[in-house]
């Protein structure tokens, strides 16, 4: 083999990884800076432009390849799912939910992103995994529920006021958690989804069925709402939300989890708020303390671990 036929073997294997890293980092991007778009529009509203945006950018996805076999009910039923768990579920559980808790509790609940779905994945997928992937889930895990802990500070939570016997911050971390599992679903559904489907094809169709499932808040959030007081550094932010939210971390996603485990790929979610702090050091001046720098290096670690070739066959 040539040193050249060997450095593409090399960059076709670490791919899926980029594909998958950078959707996350993605991710992480879009929620730092979605603050001011958060403060300007109502959040069925903003999402509700969110999904019809990526659906004009991805138009011409939805159109079945010539050699796409026609979808069977179950992969109807999958898209569905991939979306209503996805997109809006996700959605709803983690901005209720962090209204309820603190910003420290929700970062430690969604630490347990990857090891949910090496667990969804074993049951559902039936994907062994090996002791490799699971030392690299527990570094992501620790690392990010370290960084959350670093970040501790007084609650924020005045009120008390208990529901159903349990407190407030008790219901938003079953909120937060209700979010961890539908965000593992997604990973796990994604990957049943890949087997058949582009991810093109995966990206177009469950962002349409987001925009049908919010649109009804969205028209009643539109009611009202001053178009004309949106600043146009705003709507180009909207623009670049969209893209990124609907279009090009989906497809990024699909495209590294059409070769990886899923239960490996899980392992990517620490990018999230790696870059969401990136974002905050580089754009909003915000710092890291050396707890926080030594809880990344660990989290990345996990990557490390995730991306390395494993010794059990």
């Amino acid at each position: 083999m040539t040193l050249a036929h060997r450095n593409l073997k090399v960059v076709a294997n670490a791919l899926p990884y980029l594909c998958l890293a950078a959707s996350m980092s993605l991710v992480g991007s879009y929620v730092a800076l979605s603050k001011p778009l958060v403060a300007a529009f109502p959040v069925f509203l903003l999402a509700w432009m969110r999904f019809a945006l990526g659906g004009l950018a991805m138009s011409l996805w939805l159109k079945k390849p010539e050699d796409e076999l026609p979808l069977s009910a179950h992969t109807k039923r999958l898209l569905f799912l991939e979306s209503f768990l996805g997109n809006f579920l996700f959605s709803v559980f983690m901005l209720f939910g962090v209204a309820l808790t603190t910003a420290v509790s929700a970062g430690v609940i969604m630490s347990s992103i990857p090891a949910v779905v090496a667990v969804l994945s074993w049951i559902f997928l039936r994907e062994r995994l090996t002791r490799q992937t699971a030392a690299g889930i527990a570094c992501a895990a620790v690392g990010i529920g370290l960084f959350s802990m670093q970040k501790a500070g007084p609650s924020s939570l005045a009120d008390p006021e208990a529901l159903l016997g349990l407190s407030r911050q008790v219901w938003g971390n079953i909120l937060v958690f209700a979010a961890v599992v539908c965000e593992a679903s997604y990973v796990v559904i994604g990957k049943r989804l890949t087997e058949g489907l582009s991810p093109k094809r995966i990206s177009a169709i469950i962002n349409l069925w987001g925009f049908v499932l919010v649109t009804p808040m969205g028209i009643w959030a539109a009611r009202n709402f001053d178009f004309a007081s949106v600043d146009p550094p705003i709507w180009a932010l909207l623009v670049f939300y969209a893209l990124a939210a609907s279009m090009w971390t989906v497809w990024l996603w699909m495209t590294g989890l059409k070769s990886i485990p899923a239960s490996r790929a899980g392992v990517f979610t620490v990018m999230l708020p790696v870059s969401a702090a990136a974002i905050g050091v580089i754009f909003l001046g915000e710092t890291l303390t050396p707890g926080q720098t030594v809880a990344f290096a660990v989290a990345l670690l996990g990557l490390v671990l995730a991306t390395l070739p494993s010794r059990s066959t």
